[in-house]
């Protein structure tokens, strides 16, 4: 694996981590064990589908590329949850642009 791939997992991960503290933020009574998990799961998968591409050549490129990867693998998620979750689908957009700004501007490879 090259080192835009590896460390999108990293930043898949931790944002996932703070997307899971939301939603049980949010819903306290009804985040599920197994609804978290999947909720930090496509974080890491955003991260990852990110890391797959290669650096775009500037910042701007970059910041579409991450929206547009952040609300399709949201997607997945948003719609497995019958569209219940707005929120989650919506941070998904700004988890994307963080994930693809981040490695733009650490991962020169």
């Amino acid at each position: 694996m090259n080192k835009r791939v590896i460390f999108g997992l990293i930043l898949g991960a931790i944002l996932g981590i703070f997307c899971i503290v939301g939603a049980s933020l949010r819903t306290p009574d009804e985040a599920s064990w197994s609804y978290l998990f999947s909720f930090w799961f496509n974080r890491v998968l955003m991260g990852f589908m990110i890391g797959l591409f290669p650096r775009p050549k500037n910042i701007k490129i970059a910041l579409v590329r991450g929206i547009s990867i952040g609300a399709f693998v949201s997607f997945a998620f948003y719609s497995a949850t019958a569209f219940g979750d707005l929120t989650g689908f919506l941070a998904g957009f700004i988890y994307g642009m963080i994930i693809e700004s981040i490695l733009f501007y650490k991962v020169k490879d």
